[in-house]
């Protein structure tokens, strides 16, 4: 089943992860689609629904965005004490947040219009802005409470073509947010055989009226057991996306929005200068390299993310970034020992430490990451 005009080919998709990851921790929490008997949109066939949702051309909007992360995660609180001597490794407070990004119910403010956008975190203790400049290959990451801005440089269509060839394209400003649409993008790039294609019940996300798309894997190869996308109605522009465990009947993720409007942001909310007394620091997104290219040949490649497979059951493979003695115990107290390495699997993710110093991460059983890591 084609996926229509707007899945655009991005090839390196581990961009939006990159720069995803750390939004996701405060940016999310969704409130599932309210089923309406007043809803009754034009009936659409699967098809006729992914062909109304590609060709949907809104550039500019606004709203507030909720999400809310149900894994069942391990009690990690261990990993989140006090740490001394960490030495290159993660330390408590960046584990700390790392667990905040994947737990939890979080708020934010979404801006996008063309090249520009941006994701005003809500938190209780603190507000995380990230910025993001398509047009420059430019993402900041300011938090307030550390005082801290990080700036993220994209690769630009240059490398993209000579790792990926012609056909591979610049990142957009709204690859970067973790939004319904966002990710019904991603979804739809990825539409083959391999997953069922069905419309569900008509109903209500932010007061607007929307379809609901619902896509279901075809392997047993993942944790996944769906994807539903609220699609609004008049605009095609998903609303809500959810991720519902294999085997369960609440989602273990969502995001929606609550509110949202559809007029472009005053241009203000896009600007940004670190101000005197931020701590900033600046590093490059590297690309993303596929194992079938063969052996790695510069120290940036050697930490980029690789993907082994495709689909339901892909594999991100990363670097190590270290750990000391301390750290690795309280590691090895929230996983358990396979073949090859540590795992600990979630709902919907699984993620393995090899005895090699890899992580591997993937919607998949802990089979399949021991697979991957002994290949």
């Amino acid at each position: 089943m084609s996926p229509g005009p707007r899945a655009r080919v991005r090839r390196p998709v581990i961009w939006t992860s990159v720069v995803a990851v750390p939004l996701l921790a405060g940016a999310a929490i969704a409130v599932p689609m309210a089923a309406s008997g007043a809803v009754d949109l034009p009936d659409k066939t699967p098809r006729e629904l992914i062909a109304f949702a590609g060709a949907s051309d809104v550039e500019a909007l606004s709203g507030t965005i909720e999400q809310k992360s149900e894994l069942g995660l391990p009690d990690i609180g261990a990993l989140t004490g006090p740490m001394e001597g960490a030495g290159d490794g993660p330390s408590s407070a960046q584990i700390e947040d790392l667990v905040s990004l994947v737990t939890g119910s979080h708020t934010a403010k979404v801006y996008l219009d063309g090249d520009s956008a941006r994701l005003q975190v809500l938190d209780r203790l603190g507000e995380r802005n990230v910025y993001v400049d398509g047009a420059a290959g430019e993402v900041w990451y300011v938090d307030s409470e550390s005082q801290s801005a990080t700036k993220l440089v994209l690769p630009d269509e240059e490398e993209l073509r000579d790792t990926y060839g012609e056909g591979a394209e610049k990142p957009e400003a709204g690859d970067a947010l973790p939004t319904p649409d966002e990710m019904l993008d991603e979804a739809l790039a990825r539409l083959d055989e391999s997953t069922e294609v069905t419309v569900g019940t008509d109903a209500r996300v932010a007061g607007r009226e929307v379809y609901e798309l619902v896509l279901t894997p075809r392997t047993d190869d993942t944790l996944v057991g769906d994807v539903r996308f609220a699609i609004d109605g008049e605009t095609g522009v998903a609303l809500s996306a959810s991720v519902t465990a294999r085997g369960a009947t609440e989602p273990a993720f969502q995001v929606a929005f609550t509110q949202v409007d559809f007029s472009a942001p005053d241009a203000s909310v896009f600007a940004f200068e670190p101000a005197a007394g931020l701590e900033v620091t600046e590093k490059d997104v590297p690309l993303p390299i596929d194992r079938e290219q063969g052996e790695l040949s510069t120290p940036q490649e050697e930490t980029a993310p690789r993907v082994v497979g495709e689909g339901w059951s892909a594999v991100v493979e990363l670097a190590n970034p270290g750990m000391d003695a301390e750290q690795q115990a309280m590691l090895d107290s929230v996983t358990t020992a396979v073949d090859g390495g540590r795992v600990v699997q979630t709902s919907l993710v699984s993620v393995m430490i090899t005895d090699d110093g890899r992580i591997l991460v993937g919607a998949v059983p802990t089979q399949r990451l021991v697979d991957v890591a002994g290949r």
